[in-house]
């Protein structure tokens, strides 16, 4: 994605929020295994809302499906 990790949208009317997703890049992260950490592909997505439309908690309920969605695709089938 052009090199950009992560970015903040810009909402303009009449839309009620915009979704930024940032391109993925390998991360280290803690570990249970024997090194203590491992290697893992990582990506930001960031949600602006209109607040005045959306309200900030059930934006950030939608965010958590959204993650779960991305985290495990098949999910999306059920």
């Amino acid at each position: 994605m052009y090199g950009i990790k992560n970015f903040s949208a810009i909402i303009n009317p009449p839309q009620a929020c915009i979704l930024a997703v940032g391109g993925s890049e390998n991360r280290l992260v803690p570990s249970e295994n024997e090194k203590g950490f491992e290697v893992a592909n990582m990506m930001s997505v960031t949600l602006s809302c209109d607040h005045r439309v959306v309200d900030g908690a059930v934006g950030a309920q939608w965010l958590a499906e959204f993650k779960k969605f991305l985290e495990k695709p098949t999910t999306m089938l059920l």
